[in-house]
């Protein structure tokens, strides 16, 4: 085989059938999706040629200046699926787990140039309208709820009774959907993202549901997504609508929940992010930003398609080729990342929401319920800590995403303090001050003290005179910081 530089590399592989290409959706790449895109990057350099369902071919980006590349030049790259060769040539089946995610739809993801920013001002600017702080309101709330269920347990599945739950509750919350159509969306939303074989049903079953929601908000309009996109200038058809409403729930669900479960895991089970937490050297949003970096909620985007014979990274990409972005094999790449072990607490130029003009619109949404759902679940069970070895959890991959199945955690069983007020600097417990008052133990001078070891149990009697004593968890130690004080003026 000749190395990536040669140009008969390019001409060796082109000429290749799909079916010898490396699969996407096969054992190698749902078993080490890491190391898949590390044999891939040294076999084939920044562009290798892959196979998806079907044994269609596609090319996927593993370089992050190529990932960026293709992200901003629309007019090489179309987000328009009725460029891609194969569909067009009839190699597609109708019934292909493709067809969820890349079939053309009308909204603004798949559409360029004036139609584009007709549809995705549209979307933006009625994302806009939400109200930020009822929005956190409503993540503390709804996570109240759901810490209520287990917190007398003294154990839960973060993922499954947390992180699965949350971003669905508050999205259908702000599309202004009842609360009770969650949980059936949360898991038709997973199944369509995977791509499995019922993916098609599960499509219907959301645009059913969507399809319904818009129907309830042009007879009574609310104060939520779906009745200002209704409202909006732009003139949004019925079906246009659907589709935004159905891009926002499923995107954001998937991504956030992947967002949500990857913080917990690295915050209760790596030592030195624990310990810059607690030592103040960064806050929970720097936090979520490496945590982007090294597990990005959707590892694969699709799709580009040529709109022309072109280049990329010394490949002939001809027209109609359908192209994958890597986001997480771009943000390992060690043209940007030598050092992989490298902390990027703060750092937002990772790919985790793609690039160009279809830049995730709800990024900043996502982020939001994952800091402010992971801040209101520590501060109900600030000595939360996993329950089995690291080694022990379990992960499912998807030719899109890798999830963590689950987070079994252990706590202190706590009850009656799910009410919040607010502060100057947050919503927080009505007994939060109190307890940061309590005589603590002195502070570790090392940060390998703040292991995820249990907490020592608190006294059952105190003597005369005297508080019971409790020790002060690293998360409380954190927001001794964050007591209310006068109002900042604003800048």
């Amino acid at each position: 085989m000749p190395p990536p530089e040669c140009p008969a590399h390019a001409a060796v592989h082109a000429a290749a059938p799909a079916s010898a290409l490396a699969d996407l959706f096969g054992p190698g790449h749902e078993a080490d999706p890491k190391g898949f895109y590390e044999r891939l990057r040294a076999e084939h350099g920044a562009v290798a040629p892959v196979r998806v369902a079907g044994d269609l071919p596609a090319w996927l980006l593993l370089g992050y200046r190529e990932n960026l590349e293709v992200a901003r030049t629309p007019s090489r790259f179309s987000r328009d699926s009725r460029h891609w060769g194969d569909w067009r040539e009839g190699r597609v089946a109708p019934d292909s787990p493709l067809l969820p995610v890349v079939g053309w739809q009308p909204m603004c993801t798949f559409a360029d140039g004036a139609e584009h920013e007709r549809l995705r001002t549209a979307l933006t600017e009625s994302m806009d309208r939400l109200d930020r702080r009822g929005m956190r309101r409503h993540v503390t709330r709804f996570t109240n709820q759901l810490v209520e269920k287990f917190a007398a347990d003294g154990h839960a599945d973060l993922v499954t009774e947390f992180a699965e739950q949350l971003p669905m509750l508050v999205l259908t919350q702000l599309l202004g959907m009842p609360d009770e159509d969650g949980p059936r969306l949360v898991e038709a939303s997973r199944d369509l993202m995977k791509g499995t074989e019922t993916a098609i049903s599960s499509n219907d079953y959301v645009i059913r549901a969507l399809e319904n929601l818009v129907a309830r908000k042009r007879a009574e309009p609310g104060q939520d997504l779906a009745s200002w996109l209704l409202s909006h200038p732009s003139g949004l058809t019925g079906e246009e609508i659907v589709q935004h409403l159905r891009l926002v729930l499923l995107t954001g669900n998937e991504t956030t929940t992947n967002l949500m479960a990857n913080a917990l895991l690295t915050v209760l089970t790596d030592p030195r992010f624990r310990a810059s937490l607690a030592g103040g050297q960064m806050t929970l949003p720097d936090a979520i930003e490496h945590v982007l970096w090294n597990e990005p909620p959707l590892a694969v985007i699709p799709g580009r398609w040529a709109t022309g014979d072109t280049e990329l990274a010394g490949r002939q990409i001809k027209a109609g080729d359908m192209l994958l972005l890597g986001l997480a094999a771009g943000n390992i790449d060690p043209a940007v990342r030598p050092e992989i072990g490298a902390p990027m607490y703060g750092n937002r130029s990772h790919l985790a929401f793609s690039g160009g003009p279809h830049e995730c619109p709800g990024q900043d949404i996502g982020r939001a319920i994952t800091d402010t759902g992971i801040d209101a679940l520590l501060l109900r069970l600030p000595d939360l800590r996993p329950a089995v070895l690291e080694t022990e959890l379990r992960w499912t991959v998807s030719w899109v995403s890798r999830r963590l199945v689950s987070l079994p955690a252990e706590f202190t069983p706590r009850q009656g303090d799910s009410d919040t007020v607010e502060t100057e600097r947050g919503l927080l417990a009505p007994d939060f001050l109190a307890r940061l008052a309590l005589p603590d133990r002195a502070e570790p001078a090392d940060p390998a003290e703040l292991s995820t070891t249990p907490a020592p149990p608190r006294a059952a009697v105190a003597e005369p005179g005297k508080r019971p004593f409790r020790a002060r968890s690293w998360w409380r130690s954190l927001w001794r910081g964050l007591r209310p004080g006068p109002p900042v003026p604003p800048r």
